[in-house]
C-alpha cells in the first residue's frame, strides 16, 4: 500500500477513506497537515504573518460500541476519535498585527449513515458529536472544519507588543494596588502534562461513557 505524504501511520489517502470500515476494524492513523492544504483555514492567516504555512499533527482512531438499535436488538455503533495539535498565525483584533494561536482539538464522533439519522440524535448529548460517514470520507476536511470551529471569537494577543510598556505596567499597578503578588506555583513556562488523546476512547470500547474535550 502506498503511503500518503504527511500520513506516516497507514492511510493510503486521508481524503478518501471508508470511515465505517475504519471504525469497525478499530484502525488508527496519524499524520501532519499544513495550513496550505486547508484553503479555508489559510484565509484566516494574515498575509504579513512570519510563516503562513504552519503545520498541525493529527491522530485518528476508530472503534465500535454496542448500542440498542431501532428493532430492539443490540448492535455495534461506529465511533471516531480525532485529536489535532498545532498553531497558526492570526491577526490580533486589538493591535492588528499577527500572533501565533495554539490549537488543541480532542473530539469524539458517533458515525451515522444518513443526515436523517444525524437529525434524530439527541440534542442534549454533549459527550460526542454526530457525523455522517461514507465509504469515501474526507478526513482532512473534517480536520479543517474542527480548526475553523476552534478559532477564537476575537483573535488577540494576551498582551499586545504595540502597547506602550508604561500603559501595561500602569494597568497592572492599578489592578494590583494593595495586593501582594502571588507566587507562580506552576513555575514560569511550565506546561501541564498532556493526557493521552485516545485514553477516553478505551471507555467507548468497554461501553462506558467517555470524556470529551472539545
Amino acid at each position: 500500500m502506498t503511503q500518503h505524504p504527511g500520513n506516516p501511520a497507514g492511510l493510503s489517502d486521508p481524503h478518501d477513506i471508508d470511515l465505517f470500515e475504519f471504525a469497525r476494524s478499530g484502525r488508527q492513523a496519524a499524520g501532519v497537515v499544513r495550513v496550505s492544504q486547508l484553503p479555508r483555514m489559510l484565509n484566516e492567516v494574515p498575509v504579513e504573518a512570519p510563516d503562513r504555512d504552519t503545520a498541525f499533527t493529527w491522530q485518528a482512531e476508530g472503534a465500535t460500541q454496542p448500542e440498542l438499535q431501532g428493532d430492539g436488538t443490540e448492535g455495534p455503533q461506529p465511533y471516531l476519535r480525532l485529536a489535532i495539535h498545532g498553531a497558526a498565525w492570526l491577526e490580533c483584533q486589538r493591535c492588528m498585527t499577527p500572533y501565533l494561536q495554539a490549537f488543541n482539538v480532542d473530539a469524539t464522533y458517533r458515525i451515522v449513515s444518513t443526515e436523517a439519522e444525524a437529525e434524530e440524535f439527541p440534542l442534549d448529548e454533549d459527550e460526542v458529536e454526530v457525523i455522517v460517514g461514507s465509504r469515501q470520507f474526507d478526513l482532512i476536511d473534517l480536520i479543517e472544519e474542527e480548526l475553523l470551529l476552534s478559532l477564537p471569537l476575537v483573535p488577540k494577543h494576551e498582551v499586545c507588543p504595540e502597547v506602550h510598556e508604561s500603559l501595561v505596567s500602569g494597568v497592572a499597578g492599578a489592578e494590583g494596588e494593595g495586593d501582594e503578588a502571588a507566587p507562580d506555583e506552576a513555575g514560569e513556562g511550565a506546561e501541564p502534562e498532556r493526557p493521552n488523546p485516545f485514553a477516553a476512547l478505551e471507555s467507548l470500547k468497554r461501553g462506558e461513557p467517555g470524556d470529551k474535550k472539545h
